[in-house]
């Protein structure tokens, strides 16, 4: 059995899927982009700020599900342009404490609406 996990404290979903699914004690967050959820705007500067962005995205979504990033097994980061990889991971270290949760980081020709980062994630309960 599944169940939905929606918050206005992150983005509304801007197509067919929710912003998480709880099933089998494990929490799926969709993809996460860098919008502010008080505006609906991408949210500026530079990839490490838009890092933040989205990880805080995700984390207001696992509060929402009586987690947090504490809880998440597995991200996956997709980036614009594998040139920002560095300072992506520079922030992305700062909201996961050892032991960080496995991750995969690949490059993508385009996101949506046109953004630089997305990320998605895993936890589990």
């Amino acid at each position: 059995m599944k169940k939905n996990i929606s918050t206005p404290n992150a983005p509304a979903a801007i197509g067919p899927y929710s912003q998480a699914i709880e099933a089998g004690g494990l929490v799926f967050v969709s993809g996460q982009i860098p919008v502010d959820p008080a505006t609906g705007e991408i949210v500026s500067g530079g990839i490490a700020d838009l890092t933040a962005r989205c990880l805080n995205n995700a984390a207001a979504i696992l509060k929402e599900a009586g987690l947090t990033l504490a809880d998440v097994v597995k991200t996956t980061v997709f980036l614009a342009d594998m040139a920002d990889f560095a300072e992506m991971n520079a922030e992305y270290a700062k909201f996961f404490p050892a032991p960080a949760p496995a991750r995969s980081a690949v490059a993508v020709k385009t996101l949506p609406k046109g953004v630089r980062v997305e990320i998605e994630c895993i936890a589990a309960r």
